[in-house]
């Protein structure tokens, strides 16, 4: 129970590893946030939680709104109160199609750069205000593999990934001195529900070739290193990009 009465949100948290995210810290009694565009999918998460005896609120969200964002803020300090911990999770991933980088247009940059950007930029903006004023805080950033390894054919997501790493660093650095921690995770050949047009079934052999640990990740190997840099256990720890990737080698 590291989270008894903390207040953790997860952006991008109906589905997929966003809502093992929720089911986790929930399961440690966290008051959890499941934040999502989707609301009926968040709604369903978030009743799953109290069903289990759990205290949850779904809020939907566009992260890339700003306008959005504090609204979410402002209804969650109204039923939970300040947020202690964000997971900022949402990410326009599953559906994109992998194209060179000549054929992405000015329009499909922004809308990545916004929500998997520019959304986490809105997000730390409107929890720090709280986090602040307690001296205390925990803000996680999910980035990606592929910033170390450049994956082809996917240049507008690698950049918006390298993003969050480059303002995790930044913001680790100017909320330090107030106490609260900004870290970020990359993980790597993860697997969820959620169907994606982007791996084929034959390029999970060269994937696992490239990996220390020959198979396939799960959401669950996400969770140690997630609840970790939400914990105390990791007061001493700011600004860093944790590889949650099996070993991966970058050739």
């Amino acid at each position: 129970m590291r989270f008894q009465d903390k207040t953790v949100l997860v952006t991008g948290g109906a589905q997929g590893i966003g809502r093992a995210y929720c089911l986790a810290f929930a399961n440690e009694g966290a008051k959890v946030v499941v934040a999502d565009f989707n609301d009926v999918k968040a709604e369903a998460v978030a009743e799953e939680i109290r069903a289990a005896g759990g205290k949850a609120t779904a809020v939907k969200v566009d992260v890339s709104d700003k306008g959005s964002v504090l609204a979410m803020i402002a209804k969650i300090e109204g039923t939970f109160g300040a947020v202690d911990v964000l997971v900022n999770n949402a990410a326009i991933f599953s559906t994109l199609k992998m194209k060179p980088f000549e054929e992405i247009d000015a329009d499909e940059w922004d809308k990545v750069q916004a929500v998997n950007a520019r959304g986490v930029f809105f997000c730390c903006q409107a929890v720090a205000p709280g986090m602040r004023a307690r001296k205390s805080g925990k803000i996680i950033n999910i980035s990606s593999s592929v910033v170390v390894t450049g994956r082809a054919n996917y240049a507008h997501y690698v950049a918006s990934k390298g993003a969050v790493v480059a303002l995790t660093r930044a913001l680790a650095t100017e909320l330090g001195p107030d106490g609260i921690n900004v870290n970020a995770i990359s993980p790597h050949g993860i697997v969820t529900e959620v169907p994606r047009d982007t791996i084929r079934p034959e390029q999970w052999d060269e994937i696992i070739a490239a990996q220390a640990l020959k198979r396939k990740g799960s959401v669950q190997d996400m969770i140690g290193t997630t609840m970790f840099l939400a914990s105390s256990e990791s007061d001493y720890i700011t600004g860093q990009c944790m590889n949650v990737d099996a070993g991966l080698r970058f050739n």
